[in-house]
């Protein structure tokens, strides 16, 4: 793919681009909109949304000297529209009393920047590239997305821990055990900075499904203690039909969970081999 084809926005008829040397650690989005204006000319001027803009500027400008972007450089691409075009958009709803062209420069740049997110959609439909699947899998429930995504976790070809947790989600659905052990794929290559606790809750609804009632609780727990989230424990112990001795060795195993995950040390850990035992026979 062109850059062309990947930065659709108001510079579209953008061609001329410097050598790679000029791509510098540039990146204070001021000095970027001064000498690359057509990166920033359809976007608003104030200080509303400002991570969202300047995330958006700063992939403007790396992809402006990418020679071929991948599809991943492109599928943030649309992440950074899409959280842009979200923001300004509520922001344009804010009404300036002082400044009403404020106003007004914030409803250009939410038309400008619908427009542009609805073309690189487009675009990128019927993609075979992985990640650009993923995009209209998950954003679109496009079935023919979902296939290319389903086969690339088929040939091993999926190791990003989103788009694995993905798949674990939707084998959740039909085969708790498959899911399980796609989760556990996830937990492998989980630390702090990039776990989400939400598939704790995956695993511990997989293992319900499987009649593991000691591993729903624990999954359980690991959620709540890395989430603080106020649960009944009552209802919690009641998954263990009240067994107290039991409580107290299981939650200690959800620290340890929680330890490993955030020391990015689950794949060689004990309590892996736990989560791997077969499910009770019925």
């Amino acid at each position: 793919m062109t850059r062309n084809f990947v930065i659709i926005t108001s510079f579209i008829s953008f061609i001329a681009f410097s050598c790679l040397s000029g791509c510098e650690k540039q990146t204070d989005t001021g000095t970027i909109c001064k000498n690359n204006p057509e990166l920033c000319n359809d976007l608003h001027a104030d200080s509303w949304c400002r991570y969202e803009k300047g995330d958006l500027i700063r992939n403007r400008y790396k992809l402006k000297f990418t020679e071929s972007p991948s599809s991943k450089q492109i599928y943030h691409q649309l992440l950074n529209l899409e959280k842009y075009n979200q923001c300004i958009e509520l922001a344009a709803g804010v009404q300036h009393i002082l400044h009403p062209e404020r106003t007004n420069d914030r409803l250009r740049a939410f038309g400008l920047s619908a427009q542009s997110l609805s073309q690189l959609q487009d675009t990128t439909k019927n993609s075979q590239d992985l990640y650009l699947a993923f995009y209209h899998w998950t954003r679109f429930n496009d079935l023919k997305a979902e296939k290319v995504v389903l086969a690339a976790y088929k040939a091993y070809q999926i190791d990003d821990i989103l788009l694995l947790s993905r798949v674990a989600s939707y084998y959740q659905k039909f085969d708790a055990l498959q899911s399980n052990l796609i989760y556990l794929q996830v937990l492998d290559i989980s630390d702090e900075e990039n776990f989400n606790p939400d598939w704790l809750l995956g695993l511990s609804n997989n293992y319900q499904k499987l009649n593991d009632l000691e591993l729903t609780y624990l999954l359980a727990r690991a959620n709540v203690l890395m989430t603080k989230q106020n649960v009944s424990e009552e209802m919690m112990l009641g998954l263990i039909y009240g067994d107290k001795t039991l409580q107290r060795f299981l939650d200690q195993q959800a620290e340890e969970l929680v330890d490993v995950i955030e020391d990015g040390e689950f794949s060689s850990s004990a309590i892996k081999t736990m989560l791997l035992r077969s499910p009770p026979t019925p």
